[in-house]
């Protein structure tokens, strides 16, 4: 059984920065994507950004060049640095690990809140 736990949410003011770990229990974190998504008030959750088990990254046009994903496998934990944020990129993030292929290993975690006043 795989857990995620988010952290690192809070308030900050536009243009700030802040970084979201989230650490994962089990043995697959090394072979699997992971993901962060995240969830506005009255809106659908929308995928932020992918690190590949290869490292390779995705991003969501909104965040880009805005956002880094990255991943430390010694520390089974992948972090979300956000940076120059914007009112509208307050929401609920979410972490997220799968793996290609095997449906069924799809995990979140219970997400953590950003707030981004103006």
């Amino acid at each position: 059984q795989v857990q995620l736990v988010e952290s690192g949410g809070g308030l900050v003011q536009a243009g700030g920065s802040v970084s979201l770990p989230c650490a994962a229990s089990g043995s697959t974190f090394r072979i699997s994507t992971i993901c962060w998504y995240r969830q506005a008030p009255g809106k659908q959750r929308e995928l932020v950004a992918t690190v590949s088990s290869g490292g390779s990254t995705n991003y969501a046009d909104p965040v880009k060049g805005r956002f880094t994903i990255s991943r430390d496998n010694a520390k089974n934990t992948v972090y979300l640095q956000m940076n120059s944020l914007k009112p509208e990129d307050t929401a609920v993030y979410y972490c997220n690990e799968r793996i290609s292929g095997l449906p069924a290993h799809n995990y979140w975690g219970q997400g953590t809140q950003v707030t981004v006043s103006s």
